[in-house]
């Protein structure tokens, strides 16, 4: 029983490291942009497919790191061809909510168009030791996820809080108005937050494409799992989307304990729903208006 439980528990803990990484992209672009960034999932995706395309042709490390560019690229060209013109124009929130979904729903198709339906492995993750702790069975991949999410994590609370781009976009994300009048540049702190949260859902997507096979709507449930644990931690909240992300990769593989596996869904979307709720605005987050 207790060797149970330690997978479980540890289960959770890579679950939630991979929604964390999503979480965390999530709500920094949230908070700063003032819109839920659907379209987030598709560079997910996005990150995880051109770890695959890459791995055909080069070694891992220049892989990763093509991997890695492209896909930020691909985040920055979501926010200047499509969010930067409609705040040109002044858009609602509802109406770049609307392209958020259509762009999710484009890159899922651009993905099936460019890789086709079947399931995909990235070569990469043919090597994968297994090893035992407390019971419990851990493959490498595994532990470089861990690892390697607790890293951006600790890198991202320290440039949030202690460099000046952090002050900026905390400052952008606090009151846009102000954050103007001492001399910021919003247009500059949006093109920050898209490389820093595409960099963040890249990452996710390769990680995950490591552990798990790849498909073309893959984005989809991992924004979903992703929002779900923002909204848990509070989505104006970095910090407390990852708190969020990390209880809910716990209680979804705690849950699997009691009820059977494919109702790791339905657990992820009842809490979604216990928070919206009881708690909307989260553990650590707090209301914001437009502004």
């Amino acid at each position: 029983m207790s060797s149970i439980l330690a997978q479980l528990l540890l289960n959770g803990l890579i679950a939630g490291a991979i929604y964390a990484l999503v979480a965390a992209g999530f709500s920094l672009i949230c908070s700063v942009m003032k819109f839920m960034h659907f379209a987030h999932g598709g560079v997910v995706a996005a990150g995880a497919y051109f770890l695959f395309m890459f791995s055909q042709w080069f070694s891992p490390v220049p892989a990763i790191l093509l991997a890695l560019v492209t896909t930020v690229l691909f985040g920055v060209f979501m926010d200047w061809s499509v969010y930067k013109q409609l705040r040109k124009r002044h858009a609602s929130n509802a109406v770049l909510l609307i392209a958020s979904i259509g762009l999710m729903i484009l890159t899922t198709n651009l993905i099936l168009i460019g890789f086709g339906a079947d399931v995909k492995t990235i070569p990469l993750a043919q090597h994968n030791p297994v090893y035992t702790i407390l019971g419990a069975r851990i493959t490498l991949i595994q532990v470089v996820i861990i690892a390697t999410s607790a890293l951006l994590f600790g890198l991202l609370y320290y440039l949030m809080k202690c460099t000046r781009l952090g002050k900026a976009l905390r400052a952008v994300a606090d009151n846009n108005a102000i954050a103007q009048t001492v001399g910021i540049n919003p247009s500059r702190m949006y093109l920050a937050t898209f490389i820093l949260g595409s960099a963040l859902g890249g990452i996710a997507g390769m990680l995950i494409g490591l552990e798990q096979n790849l498909y073309p709507s893959m984005g989809l449930s991992l924004v979903i799992k992703g929002f779900t644990g923002a909204v848990i931690g509070g989505v104006t909240s970095v910090h407390g989307s990852i708190l969020g992300a990390l209880v809910l990769g716990m209680v979804e593989n705690l849950g699997i304990w009691y009820l059977p596996s494919g109702y790791k869904d339905a657990i992820a979307f009842v809490l979604l729903f216990v928070f919206l709720l009881l708690k909307p605005e989260g553990i650590l987050g707090k209301r914001f208006e437009r502004g």
